[in-house]
């Protein structure tokens, strides 16, 4: 039997997916202090709203509404970006365990931000 392709509308939903859970866990990890524990309620804020709000883009009605939320998620993406390097330069989390994470942060906002250009080009 075939598999199944998914489009890529599928595919980002299934990463942005995967990562807010990688941005649980690694809040879940985090030191119970007063600094890791706001760092990391606004690193699992704008983490797991990267997945809720591509999926509000996925169901846009418009070109318009498309690329206005786009915009919400590449600054959440972006966010996410800035938290995860707090964590890390501030030595709440070793490099080793946001290396991986911080890189699909910075390559999600890559895509959206092309994404978003893309659709504003076209517009």
């Amino acid at each position: 039997m075939a598999a199944t392709v998914k489009t890529q509308p599928e595919q980002l939903r299934d990463r942005t997916k995967a990562f807010a859970l990688r941005v649980i866990r690694l809040f879940r990890s985090l030191p119970y202090k007063p600094d890791a524990q706001v760092l990391g309620k606004q690193m699992l804020r704008c983490g797991t709203s990267v997945a809720a709000n591509y999926r509000a883009v996925c169901r846009s009605r418009s070109k318009a509404e498309f690329i206005s939320r786009m915009g919400v998620v590449v600054e959440e993406a972006d966010e996410a970006v800035l938290w995860l390097e707090l964590l890390t330069e501030s030595g709440i989390v070793p490099e080793e365990k946001t290396l991986e994470l911080l890189a699909e942060a910075r390559e999600l906002t890559a895509i959206f931000t092309a994404s978003q250009h893309t659709a504003r080009s076209a517009a």
